[in-house]
């Protein structure tokens, strides 16, 4: 199975609320996507998180590259900054391992680092 983890802190007012305008759509569509076993989400450390666990890397790319979650990535460093992680596991972990390899392995996107996988 895959887990992804995602950690994000929208800036600023206007920030906040397109981030909300796209962030419940792509979380609904993550619920329904092809391959998803588990789709959660938390506040930690002013952060938005969300912790998925996918049947495959490939099926959460799928999801992660359609829909409304494309248009997020695509306007993501006007919105917010944070970071992401994904491995491959046999089980999902808890929210403290999961936000403590986030913060330990996790890639970081901000306005300077427009590549966002």
């Amino acid at each position: 199975m895959y887990i992804s983890i995602t950690g994000l802190k929208p800036r600023g007012l206007i920030g906040f609320l397109r981030f909300w305008t796209l962030a419940i759509p792509s979380f609904k569509q993550a619920q329904k996507a092809d391959g998803i076993i588990s789709c959660q989400v938390k506040h930690i450390q002013g952060y938005q998180c969300t912790l998925t666990a996918w049947e495959s890397r490939d099926q959460m790319l799928a999801f992660m590259r359609s829909g409304v979650h494309i248009k997020a990535m695509k306007v993501f460093h006007q919105i917010a900054i944070g970071s992401t992680f994904g491995y491959h596991s046999d089980t999902i972990p808890s929210w403290d391992i999961a936000f403590g390899l986030l913060q330990e392995k996790g890639k970081v996107h901000d306005a300077s680092s427009k590549d966002v996988n």
